[in-house]
């Protein structure tokens, strides 16, 4: 099993690194209780060497192979695909997530046409002084849940300009403990998977798009999706599901109406 987590902090031992060791402790913690190898990745976006994004769109025409940024952003990518689960991670810069993670999800922006990530476990962690995180945290929950992702968990912590790791609160302790067992909870279950009714809605708005919007024929981005067996009317989501079938049948029900409004 591995955990991939994708800190966004230009502080190499700043909060939001201090939560991951937090989470890393209890990862731990875990497997050696229930038996369960498992590598932990922390993915510094601080030394990935990401450009900014072109807004070129050649990832969304031609492919993201294609990208003309030849960077590390490859690497990344392919450790978040060999990865079991991801954790996002960012300091909150001006009531959102930091110009690092903003970059990465501007980066990843393909998968929100051909989501990569279906049913695959995720965390969702921001780090603040006083203020509010909700906007970081909102962000986050958007990019993953576009990519597919199946976000089990998110924690916003306060914790002043620099928390001295000795004085760490009981609660974040407690905070991370319960966060790694939803995750781990969440990668053992993954042939039971049970996506949300909002998760069910946009993957039919979608499949409805590449159906009958005559804008997308012969895009890359539907090609995409007929090489995967998504467009077969009896494809309900990404992947194999164990939804409720009435949640199902009104997401899509609702989905198609939404669809047939936007083309």
């Amino acid at each position: 099993m591995k955990i991939v987590a994708v800190l966004s902090s230009f502080r190499n031992e700043g909060n939001t690194k201090q939560i991951l060791s937090l989470l890393q402790k209890h990862i731990r913690a875990s497997q050696d209780r229930l038996g369960m190898p498992c590598d932990f990745e922390i993915i510094s976006l601080a030394s990935a060497n990401l450009s900014f994004c072109r807004g070129c769109r050649v990832c969304f025409d031609k492919g993201e192979t294609n990208c003309p940024l030849q960077d590390g952003f490859f690497s990344l990518y392919q450790s978040l695909q060999n990865a079991d689960a991801v954790i996002l991670a960012s300091p909150v810069y001006v009531e959102d997530v930091s110009a690092a993670m903003k970059n990465f999800i501007d980066r990843m922006a393909f998968n929100c046409h051909r989501p990569a990530f279906a049913g695959k476990p995720a965390l969702i962690i921001a780090t603040s002084g006083m203020g509010s995180s909700n906007h970081a945290v909102r962000s986050m929950i958007f990019a993953l849940s576009s990519w597919g992702f199946q976000v089990v968990g998110k924690r916003k912590f306060r914790m002043g300009a620099l928390l001295d790791p000795a004085a760490m609160p009981p609660a974040f302790d407690d905070d991370a403990r319960r966060l790694i067992s939803k995750l781990m909870r969440a990668i053992s279950r993954q042939e039971s998977l049970k996506p949300s009714f909002y998760a069910l809605l946009v993957f039919k708005v979608q499949q409805k798009c590449f159906q009958n919007d005559s804008r997308y024929r012969g895009t890359y981005d539907r090609d995409y999706w007929v090489r995967t067996g998504w467009l077969n009317p009896r494809c309900t989501y990404y992947k194999k599901h164990t939804a409720w079938p009435i949640k199902t049948a009104c997401a899509q029900l609702l989905g198609a109406v939404i669809a047939r409004l936007l083309t």
